[in-house]
């Protein structure tokens, strides 16, 4: 009997889906293809945003690596009051605006900056922010907290029998258990954030932007916004998204089995490595996340006072369209899930080639003929904001629903029941903390996103990222800190309502 009962299949649904997730992806790369001006060639300046793309990724993903392995290990061989805590708050960079990050990383390490101050008060000359560095900087703060929950992860799963066996043994407990579990988590790890950092663009754009330091993503803006150049948009938008199918691809390829087998779920009791030492790592690795988070809120509540009349009015444009983003995303999330199929996975997956830059390049030129892009901003924003997000909130539901068409699906085809009876009555209650979760994820990103609405939005369809960018490039520090403020607020608000709604009372 089959696994996925045919009858409570919603395939027109889940069609939908597809066919809107691959036109938001492929279809726009087709009219970025059909647009792009490859008889031109590559300029100079083209070649050095690749290049300089490339590079950043290759070493923000490498030090992020590198640096999460000793934090990732302390956490997972010592236990203190308040690590739950602070595992639980690893994960706040992810969902951090990239440009209140990059506000908060401006008050450590820029030019009024904490580290400035005190070289300054030592007699040492200043250090600037701007650049190479200072995009590695900022991605390595993003991706950082993100490695270690991936290794640390990896590390709790091998089984406290393996590590009993090795001290009761004295074996080298690196070589033979470490080793092989960083091996099949370190490849994909890598990966991933490679991809990250390719598609990044609020980074370039605020801490890059100079000949030197442009990316693939900021030349396509400026060829857009600045030059109107469409030909060489549309050419650098098809190098992007090679350049990300590739990482892409290559995340789903590379990944080694560790093969160390299962435990009884025992508590890990370790013997090895200094704790000293450890604490040191991990009292280091919390400073530099937690610090710049504390800057922006300590520069913040001064500048609620300096804020102009049109933030608010931003802010709301931001709520609204996070909140419809977050719908949508739920929508394509559970119909491609209750779908299911290795096709719909891979459908799933295609956002992760497509940077916003791109598909947003190829909606400009397929709406540019027939009306002003300026007006639809905000709805072109909310829908590829809800696609963007789409991979992570599939990871999150597409295997609670596995779980309960093996648990219901031969009950439920037996009993005759319709779609709708089987979502509603089945599904939907035993997919709260899921859809909880990752609405929340949707809402939280799309209120930090800084990348299709940058490239539409007029001063009408401004929204807070928005606002407080242009409050940064006008000099008004202390009232683009207020403006981050107010956007991280928002931010962990929409994600902790919609994460906390969906476990209130959710025992199934």
């Amino acid at each position: 009997m089959a696994q996925r009962a045919v009858a409570i299949n919603p395939t027109k649904p889940g069609a939908i889906a597809v066919g809107l997730v691959v036109f938001l992806t492929l279809g726009t790369l087709a009219a970025v293809a059909w647009r792009a001006d490859f008889a031109r060639g590559l300029g100079p300046a083209d070649w050095a945003a690749i290049q300089f793309t490339v590079a950043q990724a290759l070493v923000s993903a490498t030090l992020s690596c590198l640096l999460a392995i000793p934090v990732a290990r302390a956490l997972a061989r010592r236990q203190f009051c308040g690590r739950g805590l602070l595992v639980t708050l690893l994960g706040a960079p992810f969902l951090l605006p990239v440009i209140v990050a990059v506000l908060g990383l401006l008050a450590v390490f820029g030019r009024n900056g904490v580290l400035n101050g005190v070289l300054d008060a030592l007699g040492l000359p200043a250090v600037s922010i701007y650049g190479f560095h200072g995009v590695v900087l900022a991605h390595v703060f993003f991706n950082l907290p993100l490695v270690t929950r991936l290794i640390l992860q990896g590390w709790v799963s091998i089984p406290s029998e393996r590590f009993r066996l090795a001290a009761s043994l004295n074996a080298p407990i690196g070589r033979l258990l470490e080793w092989p579990m960083l091996r099949s988590v370190l490849p994909s790890a890598f990966l991933v954030v490679f991809l990250i950092c390719l598609t990044s663009f609020a980074v370039a754009l605020t801490l890059g932007g100079g000949p030197r330091a442009t990316t693939v993503e900021l030349a396509i803006y400026q060829a857009l916004r600045f030059d109107f150049d469409l030909g060489r948009a549309a050419m650098l938008a098809m190098i992007q998204f090679g350049l990300c199918l590739i990482a892409a691809a290559l995340v789903w390829r590379i990944s080694v089995v560790d093969g160390l087998g299962a435990g009884l779920d025992r508590h890990v009791q370790r013997w090895d490595g200094s704790p000293a030492v450890d604490y040191l790592i991990i009292t280091i690795c919390a400073f530099f996340l937690m610090l710049p988070m504390v800057m922006v809120v300590l520069r913040g509540l001064p500048g609620l006072f300096d804020l102009p009349a049109d933030i608010w009015r931003a802010a709301l444009r931001s709520v609204i369209v996070a909140l419809i983003s977050a719908g949508l995303c739920i929508a394509l999330t559970l119909s491609l899930a209750l779908r299911g199929g290795w096709g719909v996975g891979l459908v799933g997956v295609l956002p992760l080639a497509a940077s916003s830059l791109v598909v947003g390049t190829g909606l400009f030129l397929l709406i540019y003929p027939f009306a002003n892009p300026a007006k639809l901003a905000l709805v072109v924003t909310a829908f590829v904001n809800a696609v963007l997000a789409l991979p992570f909130a599939l990871r999150s539901v597409a295997p609670a629903v596995d779980r309960i068409t093996a648990d219901f699906g031969r009950l439920g085809a037996s009993l005759d029941l319709s779609m709708w009876v089987w979502t509603t009555r089945i599904v939907l209650p035993r997919l709260r903390r899921p859809l909880g979760f990752a609405a929340g994820l949707a809402a939280a990103l799309s209120m930090g996103d800084l990348g299709v609405i940058a490239l539409f939005a007029g001063d009408a369809q401004e929204t807070l990222p928005l606002a407080m960018y242009r409050l940064m490039g006008a000099y008004r520090m202390e009232a683009a800190s207020g403006a981050a403020l107010i956007l991280l607020a928002l931010s962990f608000a929409l994600f902790w309502i919609c994460d906390r709604g969906g476990r209130i009372d959710a025992d199934l």
